[in-house]
């Protein structure tokens, strides 16, 4: 089959580099309960993807549940997400600031993943450029290991937590290198971490939409999306009150 192409019109090299617990899952809640934007202005959230060929078995599954997330956040005005994606060997991607779900799906439709190691570090100096642009809500990033210098993330990471950038990490499995390097990423930003499988991947999803539906609207937003029967909403809200 041949390759797909690089996707060279959004995106570009950034320049620096079982379920989760109900403990893990109330910590997401109470950080997310946090992040909101004035009336009037724009919530701009990073989405960190690990596109290495680690997590090609469970793919397509990750795409619709960040699929999902894009769509909620497309029917809020005044949100807007950055996708940076890492895969292969040293290739790591910045998206410009998508405000419609629909280009953003169209991007995310080209990636596939691509045998290499894990590059967050570079990751997180996305975020670290995108938050000294402009004030951004916080970073989410999902991936499944963890296989650089934990001291140096970490770095950025406190850097992340100076700006006021928290940082929610999504676990894939249960790699235990990866879950201390993540748990401590989250301190360090007053974020927050959860881990999923394939019988938590519907809660992460509805967990994902409230996180975007919050940073977009506020409680109207999340009042909305409880409405039409979202989950997440429910229980962000319930921390809310």
């Amino acid at each position: 089959m041949a390759e797909r192409p690089p996707v060279k019109s959004e995106f570009k090299t950034p320049q620096a580099e079982s379920r989760s617990s109900s403990a893990d899952i109330q910590a997401f809640l109470d950080k997310a309960a946090e992040m909101s934007v004035p009336p009037g202005a724009r919530g701009k959230l990073v989405f960190g993807l690990d596109a290495t060929m680690s997590r090609q078995p469970t793919w397509d599954q990750a795409c619709q549940i960040q699929a999902d997330m894009f769509k909620e956040a497309g029917k809020i005005s005044g949100l807007e997400i950055k996708l940076v994606y890492f895969r292969g060997f040293g290739e790591c991607q910045a998206s410009r600031w998508f405000t419609g779900s629909d280009d953003l799906a169209k991007a995310m439709s080209r990636i596939d993943c691509r045998g290499g190691h894990t590059q967050i570090r570079k990751v997180l100096s996305a975020a670290l450029a995108a938050a000294k642009d402009d004030k951004i809500a916080g970073l989410v990033y999902v991936g499944d290991c963890m296989e650089e210098n934990v001291d140096d993330l970490c770095a950025r990471a406190g850097e992340l937590g100076l700006l006021g950038v928290p940082v929610f990490l999504f676990q894939e499995g249960r790699d235990p290198v990866a879950e201390r390097a993540f748990r401590e990423i989250a301190r360090l930003t007053r974020g927050a971490y959860c881990y999923f499988d394939a019988g938590s991947a519907r809660q992460l999803a509805d967990l994902l939409k409230a996180v975007a539906a919050y940073a977009a609207g506020g409680h109207g937003a999340l009042k909305k999306l409880e409405a039409s029967g979202g989950q997440g909403a429910r229980l962000l809200l319930d921390q809310l009150k």
